[in-house]
């Protein structure tokens, strides 16, 4: 199937304050090594290529596939040729798309092991002061743990689980190429609260330990580059514009990482002081 071809085929119920940039077109542009991104404005999609076809990290909105499609194939990489679709956590914002991609590509999806049933039946884990907002269902080919690694060609990318914004919510981490050394790059999985019951959700008991948790292990990793499903909580448009003038260093930023996860700690006491009362 090709690019064009791509149609969202269940409805996507979207909130009425969601910004515009997230359906809004982005041309791809190189990141640094593989990575290229592939997303909307305001939704991050990465594509990383290998030695043996390409690797897509999350879907973005089911409105967005299409786009994402387009965006695969003006790098260069057929759609077929797409072998694998990591996903960051079970939200519609980056996985409604998955399905059509999937559909398109034949690529084998794979996912935190704690959102698998969330993905396969298009309902969010979890309880919100949003509701639920459903998004195509998708079929899981593998749940995956924390640790665990997924390989394609010479191109390895291992799991860190980071549960808290959903169960199954996982960090993917990878090493590139570079000189004088190879880089560390992290693309976290939110550890933001938005909308998160945090006080008496039943459906996720164990939430705040591990929001707690997660939050904790990510201050545990060391990143050159910080890749994130939103992009404004990097500047990654900006940086892309600086690199594609010329700057091949506009990703790397070490103390990335470490500002994200000071500011989630800081947020996260709030939210759980703000909904304890």
């Amino acid at each position: 199937m090709g690019a064009l071809a791509i149609v969202a085929t269940a409805p996507l119920l979207l909130g009425a304050a969601d910004p515009p940039a997230w359906t809004r077109p982005q041309a791809p542009f190189p990141i640094a090594g593989p990575i290229i991104y592939v997303g909307s404005e305001g939704i991050a999609a990465y594509l990383i290529k290998t030695s043996a076809g390409a690797i897509l990290i999350d879907g973005t909105l089911a409105e967005n596939a299409g786009m994402i499609g387009r965006n695969i194939e003006k790098t260069g990489v057929r759609l077929h040729d797409v072998k694998l679709i990591l996903v960051t956590h079970a939200h519609f914002d980056h996985a409604a798309g998955v399905a059509a991609l999937k559909r398109a590509t034949g690529a084998r999806v794979v996912a935190g092991a704690g959102d698998v049933r969330a993905l396969e039946t298009g309902i969010p884990p979890g309880e919100t002061n949003y509701g639920v907002i459903r998004f195509p269902k998708v079929h899981v080919d593998r749940g995956i743990r924390d640790g665990e690694t997924v390989t394609l060609g010479t191109t390895t990318l291992t799991a860190r689980a980071t549960p808290g914004h959903t169960p199954g919510c996982t960090t993917w981490t990878m090493r590139i190429p570079a000189r004088p050394r190879l880089l560390d790059v992290v693309f976290p999985c939110s550890v933001s609260v938005a909308g998160n019951r945090l006080v008496g959700n039943r459906a996720y008991p164990g939430i705040v330990a591990d929001y707690r948790r997660s939050i904790a292990m990510l201050g545990t990793l060391h990143a050159d580059i910080v890749l994130p499903s939103h992009p404004e909580l990097t500047d990654v448009i900006g940086r892309g514009k600086r690199r594609q003038a010329g700057d091949t260093t506009a990703f790397v930023d070490p103390n990335l990482l470490p500002k994200i996860v000071a500011k989630a700690k800081t947020a996260f006491a709030a939210d759980l002081a703000k909904q304890a009362r």
